[in-house]
């Protein structure tokens, strides 16, 4: 009897090696990373396509696995207790076969292989992934039965199964990626904020990240030709609005360089030129333009400028190309920018801010993570949070930071003082 038993053993570890590639596949294809198998198979590597076809219908190759994986561990264990019943009778042989096979199943088929799987996921995943096709097409048609069962059952209970792809789910993951990465020490902090902000750009519109229209520098297209030059000298930028009447009315964009090609034409006679002939057609926007929609916008019509209008057309704002690449780049200054125009460090610690300042350029300049969507610039988080207008003197505390008003014009909010809160201290 013994002998049929150590006859049957290489039978039974061969089942148990079997069970063990089953199970390093359920995991190895459930971990690999589908960035990589793109990237590999779009470098030429069959494998790696091969993982994609069965990550694509990831329920179909789960339940394929996990069928033959049961089937193998169900034949060794009855394998099993079938003959150490024979040389143990009774319900003593069926405790000693439960106890050998959960051991060896346990150790050999399970931890052991699963453990390999993790640690080595795409490797692993292209190593078995045409056996592992071959198990899917075999017990394709059960375990299409099996899942028409399982959405059947989980119905009853109110839980739908859709098969469709969450785009939001996908972008959480990536970002999740990122920061995992980024607190093992393995993607700077800059970068981290780039990749995230390449995400941020579908979940924002331009009214966040739009230059006020009371920051805007204009033009009076009715003042003398010296003037304009003038007013355009002065200004920091290369494009500027042109309106007649009041702010209000914007008939064009003044284009610097237009500006100094018709006085060089005009042979420096300034009193020649004509500014109708050379502004260009304002190009307005809706202020719930999406980021990422807008900055298609811009590299489509090669043109890197745009008025921003709310639902009554009433001008609200303007908003770049370069303010758009900020989102995930940070601040791209020049000979004639200056770093975070309103902010200044102190001595102490504690940063002195003007209202108007964004809530994202201070989390940049700062490294600070406050929060941007109830409020575009720092006065309108404290009116926010305070549910009212502060006074001059007074401060708050919210966020991980003390917010002390320290300059007030009519009901708008110039400067604060920015510090982070001291212990067992108060709203003031």
């Amino acid at each position: 009897m013994w002998g049929v038993i150590l006859a049957l053993t290489p039978v039974i570890f061969g089942l148990l090696a079997i069970s063990a590639l089953f199970s390093a596949a359920e995991t190895a294809l459930t971990g690999a990373s589908r960035t990589r198998m793109h990237q590999l198979e779009r470098e030429g590597d069959r494998a790696a396509g091969r993982v994609n076809r069965l990550i694509s219908d990831q329920e179909t190759m789960i339940g394929a696995v996990l069928l033959g994986n049961n089937l193998i561990n169900i034949l060794a264990s009855a394998v099993t207790t079938e003959f150490v019943t024979r040389a143990i009778p009774g319900a003593l042989g069926v405790a000693v076969a439960t106890a050998i096979m959960t051991v060896l199943v346990l150790v050999f088929a399970e931890v052991l292989p699963k453990t390999l799987a993790i640690l080595r996921s795409d490797d692993v995943a292209r190593f078995l992934s045409a056996p592992t096709l071959i198990v899917v097409k075999v017990f394709g048609p059960m375990i299409w039965a099996i899942q028409w069962i399982v959405r059947r059952t989980l119905g009853l209970f109110g839980v739908k199964l859709g098969m469709e792809m969450d785009v939001l789910a996908a972008h959480e993951e990536i970002r999740g990626a990122v920061e995992y990465h980024h607190s093992e020490g393995l993607v700077e902090a800059r970068d981290r904020r780039m990749l995230g902000g390449v995400l941020d750009l579908s979940e924002m519109d331009v009214s966040q990240v739009m230059v006020h229209r009371m920051s805007i520098a204009m033009v009076d297209a009715n003042l003398p030709i010296r003037e304009v030059v003038a007013q355009v000298l002065k200004s920091d930028h290369t494009r500027i609005p042109l309106y007649r009447d009041n702010p209000e009315n914007i008939v064009g964009v003044l284009h610097a360089k237009d500006l100094l090609l018709a006085i060089s034409e005009a042979d420096g006679d300034m009193s020649s030129v004509v500014i109708d002939k050379i502004r260009r057609e304002p190009w307005f926007i809706p202020d719930t333009t999406n980021l990422k929609d807008q900055l298609n916008a811009f590299l489509k019509q090669r043109n890197h400028f745009a008025l921003v209008v709310d639902e009554y057309g009433a001008l609200q704002g303007l908003v770049t190309l370069e303010d758009i690449l900020e989102e995930i780049v940070g601040e791209i200054e020049d000979e004639y920018d200056n770093a975070v125009e309103g902010l200044r460090r102190q001595p102490d610690g504690s940063v002195s801010v003007a209202g108007s300042v964004a809530v994202r350029d201070l989390n940049r300049a700062m490294d600070w993570s406050l929060p941007d969507e109830p409020a575009v610039t720092v006065a309108g988080l404290v009116i926010h949070e305070a549910q009212a207008i502060p006074r001059i003197g007074q401060a708050f505390i919210f966020h991980g930071h003390r917010f002390q008003v320290v300059k007030r014009v009519r009901n708008r909010i110039t400067a604060l003082k920015i510090s982070p809160p001291l212990d067992g201290a108060e709203t003031v």
